[in-house]
């Protein structure tokens, strides 16, 4: 019997386990991966080409007869449960990293060896490309068996006979005919959505297509018909025959519905059968001055949730929504999610019921060059949200963020947000008082805002507080005068806190006397008017993006590191070479920062976007670190800095850890303004200090960033540069997502595996390290063989052979483990880690790693890491460092 991995599916034979793979599976396109059909075998493909070379590589037809009929004997250790060639040399190598000595297996061969190169080397110059003969002993031949093999060598077959009636008979389909056609139809849609191909390339590819189906494949069917009839000895009449082939070829499933008068023909009859098929929100036109054609384009808030808690994937990964006991309980350890914020909890509808949260982000963006002629025409403000109630890392996927509305900058201004948000308010408004209802639930639901992510002047803007930073009130936490930012901290509580009954006094102030503004307020937020869950002073959370990446990073960057070369303790030119020949690893090579301009120095910042920025903070003391003396007051401000900000971006937060972020603060500010006595703080280290009560109030931080709703707007960009034409460009951009996100919705019908692989080698437990075979014996008695990859994904994290782990604590400094091997066990992932010591380099904010002077392995699984992010270590001035990218609890 073969079982589906994913779907549970059960199966007589693995030929019909792959059919149902590539007829039902492979319906759901990109995003999901294939399962090797072996259980024992835990790799996972993204594409159903990637899974047939596997198994053709290592699981192929002539070595299955083998796996039935032969047996494989080690003359080491005696292990006689090889099945395939490939298994027994896999097993050799095994000792051979051991540093066993090996005797080579062929025979009339005497060499010996117990390096793993060496072997390799002999292998491949004495026994390939000649008919090679094992020693006696070493292979046997069960002829018993060999009538196993035609269910198991059958790869062949399934890539030249798929037996559609056999799929049909098995239940797989209704109507395999209408399966087909929609097969089809996500195949299309996906080239014109996905990957933006025109209308017009689309319909030439159809036409020729429909050609090669239709009537060249005539003559190729007629022929072959006759051919099969005249092998087996049948009369027939050709005219018979012609006709078969006739009509053969026009009741061909895909020739019908890419046809003249197909389902599929044409791009009106291609996206009527998208809005019937796939879940589509087609955007309206809401106009705001007919006059002067002025609209903006929205999609429907309730349409979308409807669409998208319809698929359980996603409604399964819900909280506070697929069941009624599982709401967020508020905890005083630990500030894991935004559940955990006092906000969260002190509102009335999400916290005291199953409800919707829902996160709007807003940004102004332009789809053409910024420096170009068209700077500003084409410039559009975007209206994005996401699903609150998902786990954190789920709304990182850019087809995970939704949109709610585009329209013009220019026609924003003109026209003010209670215009132009007038129909995502009423949405909004029927959520949270009547609310929606789920099928797949059975019940209704209501719903709200949660809070609202933007940088600093979306905010304000949106909120109704002052836009202009450099005036007299330019915070929103509270009512401090800028003047005041230079001498008062945050952590006095000198100032006062903006709460609802302040904020509604102000307003209250301003409409009885008519005054512009009051205490930076100038009008009352849209969205606090008309939601009764919604309020201004706890529905804005700070942005670390723009406050700290885009912010105080790279202006202090500037200021310290020209106070730097000024003391000549090292040159720019030295910093930039530095910058481009640092051997980056990994992850680490995608962010790498940039050189630095040489008008750093006069623009007060060293420029870069929001990553290069915070790997130029990280990996700074690897660069020049040595070059500068430890008791430089300078550079204490940066690796200051740096702890700053691996503190704000942590995930978890304590009590603990919010007093340390605090303290680091308040201390950077005085060591800041000692160094700097004449360089006015900026607003945002003002916001910064409110950081340590707004992971209180918020949860952290990091999960409430602008980084990916930012990266959404590529998509946008490149849509505009594909169509080429600004005639109504608002309806081209949204038109085009909300086939996209349709695609996406259709596609994700089997969930993400947590764990994905894509190369494993099979080895007998017997064959590892005692102390390693006698742990994983421990935790699955009955393994006899294990898998071994040098490569894993694991829910979204790639880990490899070398990386650095953070998986203990000693004496309140972490422990690290360097992955030597990754095991997949029963599809569970277990890193073999060799221990290392870590000691605290204070002046490289980075740990000397060594190894550990017991030389123990330790089987880690990813649960128990105290920091699932993968390290990397650098070698600087004889020293293995390893710099952390956030703050871990230990």
């Amino acid at each position: 019997m073969w079982r589906c991995k994913d779907c549970g599916t059960t199966l007589t034979k693995r030929s019909e386990l792959l059919k149902h793979y590539k007829l039902i599976h492979r319906h759901y396109g990109r995003g999901h991966s294939y399962p090797c059909t072996y259980l024992n075998c835990a790799c996972r493909f993204k594409t159903w080409n990637a899974l047939l070379s596997h198994l053709s590589r290592n699981h192929p037809a002539q070595q299955a007869v083998s796996k039935a009929a032969s047996t494989f004997t080690c003359h080491i250790c005696g292990h006689n449960q090889l099945s395939t060639e490939r298994e027994y040399f896999q097993h050799i190598y095994q000792h051979l990293k051991n540093k066993e000595t090996v005797t080579c297996v062929f025979q009339n061969c005497e060499y010996k060896t117990n390096v793993y190169e060496n072997f390799k080397s002999h292998k491949y110059r004495k026994h390939s490309g000649t008919v090679n003969t094992f020693k006696p002993g070493i292979s046997s031949v069960d002829e018993s068996c060999a009538s196993v093999a035609s269910d198991i060598s059958d790869v062949e077959i399934i890539e030249s006979d798929v037996n559609l009636n056999s799929a049909f008979d098995n239940g797989y389909s209704e109507n395999l005919e209408k399966d087909i056609e929609l097969k089809i139809a996500s195949v299309l849609l996906k080239l014109e959505h996905i990957f933006l191909v025109s209308n017009a390339a689309v319909d030439e590819l159809l036409q020729e297509l429909n050609y090669l189906i239709g009537s060249v494949s005539v003559a190729i069917t007629q022929k072959t018909i006759s051919q099969v009839l005249q092998d087996n000895g049948c009369q027939f009449d050709q005219s018979v025959v012609e006709k078969l082939a006739s009509v053969l070829c026009e009741t061909n499933p895909v020739k019908k519905a890419i046809g003249d008068k197909g389902p599929l023909s044409s791009p009106w009859r291609r996206k009527a059968y998208y809005k019937s098929r796939f879940k589509v929100v087609e955007p309206v036109e809401y106009i705001l001055d007919r006059k002067n054609n002025k609209s903006f384009q929205y999609i429907s808030i309730l349409k979308s949730l409807q669409h998208i808690l319809d698929c359980q994937t996603i409604l399964d990964q819900a909280v506070n929504l697929n069941t009624v006991d599982n709401q967020p309980q508020k905890t005083s350890v630990h500030y894991k999610t935004i559940f955990d914020g006092d906000f969260f909890h002190e509102n009335g509808l999400l916290s005291k019921q199953e409800s919707i949260s829902l996160i709007l982000y807003i940004d102004e963006f332009e789809i053409c060059n910024p420096l170009g002629t068209s700077r500003r025409k084409h410039k559009i403000c975007g209206l994005y949200w996401v699903l609150g109630n998902l786990p954190p890392g789920c709304n990182s996927a850019l087809t995970s963020i939704y949109l709610a509305a585009l329209i013009k900058s220019n026609d924003l201004k003109c026209y003010g947000y209670e215009k132009v948000l007038k129909p995502v308010i009423n949405d909004l408004v029927i959520l949270e008082q009547s609310g929606i209802f789920l099928s797949k639930l059975g019940r209704t639901v209501k719903g709200t805002v949660q809070c609202v992510v933007a940088d600093n002047l979306g905010a304000h803007s949106i909120a109704g507080f002052f836009e202009n930073f450099s005036g007299t009130y330019v915070c929103r936490f509270c009512t401090a005068e800028t003047s005041e930012f230079q001498t008062i901290e945050v952590r006095s509580e000198v100032f006062t806190l903006r709460t609802k009954d302040i904020h509604a006094d102000h307003l209250r102030i301003i409409e009885e006397n008519k005054l512009p503004s009051y205490y930076g307020v100038k009008s009352k937020c849209v969205l606090s008017k008309h939601l009764s869950h919604f309020d201004v002073t706890t529905g804005f959370p700070p942005d670390v993006v723009h406050d700290l990446f885009e912010g105080i990073v790279p202006f202090e960057l500037a200021l310290c590191l020209n106070l730097l070369i000024k003391k000549k303790y090292f040159t720019l030119c030295t910093l930039n070479e530095a910058i481009s020949s640092f051997n980056f690893k990994w992850a680490d090579k995608t962010n790498r920062p940039h050189p630095v301009a040489l008008s750093f120095a006069s623009k007060k910042s060293v420029g870069g976007n929001a990553h290069e920025n915070w790997s130029l903070t990280r990996f700074l003391p690897l660069f020049v670190g040595q070059s500068v003396p430890c008791e430089e007051p300078a550079w204490h401000i940066l690796t200051d800095l740096k702890d700053i900000v691996d503190l704000v971006v942590s995930p978890v937060h304590t009590e603990d850890s919010i007093a340390y972020l605090g303290f680091k603060i308040s201390e950077h500010r005085i060591k800041f303004q000692e160094v700097f006595p004449d360089v006015n703080l900026k607003p945002k280290h003002h916001y910064l200090e409110h950081y340590p009560y707004l992971i209180r109030k918020f949860g952290p931080l990091v999960a409430l960033w602008t980084m990916r709703f930012e990266a959404k707007h590529s998509f946008f960009k490149r849509v505009a540069r594909n169509i080429r034409c600004f005639k109504n460009v608002l309806l081209s951009l949204s038109q085009r997502h909300q086939y996209q996100i349709a695609y996406h919705l259709h596609a994700i019908s089997f969930a993400k595996p947590p764990l994905e692989v894509t190369d494993v080698s099979t080895v007998h437990i017997d064959v590892l390290n005692k102390d390693i075979s006698n742990a994983l014996r421990q935790k699955s008695p009955d393994m006899d063989n294990v898998c071994l990859a040098k490569s894993v994904a694991y829910n979204g994290l790639i880990y490899k052979c070398g990386m650095i782990l953070i998986h203990g604590s000693l004496g309140g400094l972490p422990e690290f483990g360097e992955i030597i091997q990754m095991v997949i066990l029963q599809d569970k992932l277990i890193f073999i880690l060799k221990k290392l010591s870590g000691w605290y380099m204070e002046h490289y904010r980075a740990y000397d790693l060594k190894t550990s002077p017991s030389k123990e392995v330790e089987l880690v699984e990813p649960q128990e890491l105290h920091d699932t992010y993968p390290l990397a270590d650098y070698k600087i001035r004889g020293m293995r460092l390893v710099t952390l990218k956030r703050y871990v609890h230990v």
